[in-house]
């Protein structure tokens, strides 16, 4: 079983780009400096700001369905940045160290089972989750903070 792991596009934080504090204000957007690694997941390139690194901060709708499962939560991404990062079988850095809540979703959005990776056991628990033919993609999410990390799709190459 192969899976794909994928970034958000970077259009997503195209708005952002150059805004002052004031736009970015009206758009429900803060800019912010990370002050530590890990601490401040971009979900474009899947990978933790070094500190110093510039973020945007923003409300971003993950589960964006005709269900009851609609999800959003606060995220960061960097601007400027010009493809999504792409992981095939493998987890991105974000994944590393953290506790990890990953909800397994059918095609009808609904939920499925849900279930909590400890830091190093991401992968053996996406290939579990797919194991249940039920189970169409995952949905990942910081467990302490709850903000959603990246969606897990089936992959067939």
């Amino acid at each position: 079983m192969t899976y794909q792991i994928t970034g958000l596009s970077p259009e997503l934080a195209k708005s952002f780009e150059g805004a002052t504090t004031e736009q970015l204000s009206a758009l429900g957007a803060v800019q912010m400096t990370a002050t530590s690694k890990p601490g401040f997941p971009c979900r474009i390139s899947l990978e933790d700001a070094e500190v110093g690194e510039e973020l945007i901060l923003f409300h971003h709708t993950s589960h964006d369905v005709d269900s009851p499962y609609r999800s959003s939560y606060a995220i960061f991404a960097k601007t400027g940045l010009v493809e999504a990062a792409q992981f095939t079988d493998a987890v991105p850095p974000v994944f590393e160290g953290r506790t990890l809540g990953m909800r397994a979703f059918g095609i009808d959005a609904m939920l499925k089972t849900a279930r909590l990776a400890l830091p190093g056991d991401a992968d053996s628990s996406i290939r579990q989750l797919f194991e249940l033919d039920e189970v169409a993609y995952i949905d990942v999410h910081n467990a302490a903070h709850g903000c959603f990390v990246a969606r897990v799709e089936r992959f067939e190459s």
